[in-house]
């Protein structure tokens, strides 16, 4: 079964959906690597204008990481290898100059939120849940998610999701600041497209070029060095004995 699935409309919106419900939308290097194909190939194809990536079913829109895939990197180099690898996604994902949308069809946490925090859009079921959880495993945000909240929500907002690693309802995450929509489970992609039919009006070149704008914003302020400056603090504590107990305890507790 393929780990991810691509899918193109005459509207000009690609669908990139995670194809892995047994690992709850988990991240692994394969669909590490379409996400990358995928945003090099929407960034060069004229024909597409807006990029939505979602998850199958309407449990899970991402869990993160696929803790199976990475349990083995134990030391800080290993570690920022992969956390840099996703990094350069979630940066290549940010600067689009096409509109992203992240649809949470359920539940979103960890780098699934980072993943979702890199887009320019995040719709949701009602039903959808989210949170950075990061910190039960003894780590931060690991792909650059931190710094990517800031730029989307306000500093205490961005904090206090942070911080307490909570887990949020649609409905908060609107009231945070962090949510743009919340759509029925009747016809989601319908109501998905809809929603980026009304909010996204003008012409592919007229949007590059407001895109632009923002991404000059991102280079004056070195947000890709502040991404990577996360990644690297990150893989420090990935390294820790705490992060390795959790993370067993977490994988004894699975199986």
């Amino acid at each position: 079964m393929d780990k991810y699935i691509i899918r193109r409309n005459n509207k000009g919106i690609v669908w990139f959906t995670i194809n892995r419900p047994e690992k709850r939308n988990a991240i692994d290097y394969e669909v590490m690597d379409g996400l990358s194909e995928t945003i090099s190939e929407v960034k060069n194809n004229q024909s597409d204008k807006v990029f939505v990536i979602t998850g199958i079913g309407e449990k899970a829109f991402c869990s993160g990481g696929d803790l199976a895939a990475f349990q083995n990197l134990m030391t800080k180099e290993d570690a920022y290898k992969m956390l840099s690898k996703m990094g350069e996604i979630l940066y290549s994902l940010a600067t689009l100059e096409k509109p992203t949308v992240a649809l949470l069809n359920g539940l979103a946490i960890g780098g699934g939120c980072e993943l979702a925090t890199a887009c320019d859009y995040r719709l949701a079921f009602r039903e959808s849940r989210f949170g950075f959880v990061q910190g039960r495993l003894g780590i931060t945000t690991g792909w650059g998610g931190a710094t990517l909240l800031l730029e989307r929500v306000s500093t205490d907002k961005a904090l206090q999701m942070l911080l307490t690693g909570n887990i949020y309802t649609a409905v908060e995450g609107k009231d945070l600041g962090y949510i743009n929509h919340i759509l029925s489970k009747d016809l989601p992609n319908n109501e998905c497209e809809e929603y980026i039919s009304k909010q996204i009006i003008h012409n592919t070149k007229v949007i590059e070029a407001y895109k632009k704008v923002v991404n000059r914003k991102w280079v004056a302020t070195q947000l890709k060095q502040r991404m990577f400056r996360e990644i690297e603090e990150c893989s420090v504590l990935w390294a820790s004995d705490e992060h390795h107990q959790a993370v067993s305890s977490f994988m004894n507790k699975n199986n």
